[in-house]
């Protein structure tokens, strides 16, 4: 028996109204996804690249309380942040005459701030100043005054001491120096810790639960400011 439009059959729906439906739905799926923007041709979000960031030390000792402070800025790090200790030992101090051709340490130090998207500075206080190994890493990446790495990089100053006052006068001091060279430094919150021996156990691992959640926040906030001044 033939089949007229609008019988019914088993397994079979065939009518007028049913055809122009298809037509209908092939109409808008051909607007919805035209040949020329296909689904497969949508663009994925990337996460985000993590914000490298060099920690520069102010003393030289290696049992020193700023090299502890620095390991548990690492250790704290937000995913958003890689923080790198770059080191200093090896700076001789700064002579102008060695400028055209600068000893390998100077060009090594000077490269790996330029690769970097921020810094961290972490000082001592030396009879109420800043160390003079600190004060020779900033002068040696001022210069040549028209190649300074620090120019418009941001940045932050933690001072330490056993004392109570945390080293604050080095950290004021060293951040005249660090605004006078163009770096964008965090202002708030401004970090001294003080009493500063208490904070580690016998292997230099920070211990202090209220200073290890201090410093995790103080470090999303500095991740913030970079994304603000970077």
């Amino acid at each position: 028996m033939d089949l007229a439009f609008g019988q019914f059959h088993p397994g079979i729906v065939q009518t007028e109204d049913m055809n122009q439906d298809d037509e209908k739905l092939e109409e808008a799926l051909e607007e919805s996804f035209p040949a020329s923007d296909p689904i497969s041709s949508l663009s994925v979000v990337e996460p985000p690249t993590k914000k490298r960031v060099a920690v520069v030390i102010g003393s030289l000792r290696k049992g020193a309380y700023s090299r502890m402070t620095a390991n548990a800025l690492v250790e704290l790090a937000p995913d958003t942040l890689s923080l790198e200790i770059v080191e200093i030992l090896d700076l001789t101090l700064f002579n102008q005459d060695l400028e055209e051709n600068p000893p390998a340490a100077w060009a090594e130090f000077r490269k790996q701030i330029k690769e970097r998207d921020a810094v961290i500075f972490v000082t001592p206080e030396y009879n109420r100043g800043v160390p003079p190994s600190m004060k020779n890493a900033v002068d040696i990446g001022s210069r040549p005054p028209k190649e300074s790495i620090w120019d418009g990089m941001p940045g932050t100053v933690i001072s330490t001491s056993p004392g109570p006052l945390g080293g604050i006068s080095a950290n004021y001091a060293l951040r005249q120096s660090l605004g006078n060279v163009n770096i964008f430094v965090m202002s708030q919150p401004n970090v001294a810790l003080g009493g500063v021996d208490k904070l580690f156990d016998e292997n230099g691992k920070m211990v202090n639960e209220g200073t290890r959640k201090f410093l995790t926040s103080y470090l999303e906030t500095f991740a913030q400011w970079i994304d603000r001044v970077g």
